[in-house]
């Protein structure tokens, strides 16, 4: 092995572990966010606060997508103050896109179908009614 396929290989680990710039002068300023974090983001501000004065008002919603298929997680939210037609919009969108992100990544997962676990009024808050690894 000559000196440049070392260099190479170097700066393939380095950029495949995220260690930094050290090999291409790339800057360190962090970049955009994904599109799958900018929408996870824009789901979180839907949900808000999820503030309830009943269980009635609490609902959950499948996120994400497994490489196997079906939802990463539930994320519990309220009727009080959420739309929950503009909600599911989101939560499809995200779901495709983490559909896409897995495809093109070749992501395997443990195939584990994750339940959705309910939503509880609690303290005044929705809460999720279960640990399900929630994003």
């Amino acid at each position: 092995m000559n000196i440049s396929s070392s260099v190479v290989r170097l700066c393939g680990a380095v950029l495949l572990g995220a260690a930094g710039s050290a090999c291409s002068g790339v800057s360190t300023q962090a970049a955009a966010p994904a599109p799958s974090t900018a929408l996870l983001q824009q789901l979180r501000a839907e949900i808000g606060g999820a503030a309830c004065d009943a269980a009635q008002q609490c609902r959950t919603v499948a996120i994400g997508h497994k490489a196997c298929g079906g939802p990463e997680t539930y994320l519990a939210w309220s009727t009080k103050g959420t739309d929950g037609a503009k909600l599911q919009r989101l939560a499809d969108a995200y779901g495709a896109r983490r559909k896409a992100d897995n495809l093109a990544s070749g992501m395997l997962s443990n195939c584990s179908a994750v339940m959705d676990p309910g939503a509880s009024c609690s303290a005044g808050r929705c809460v999720s009614g279960g640990n399900n690894g929630a994003l």
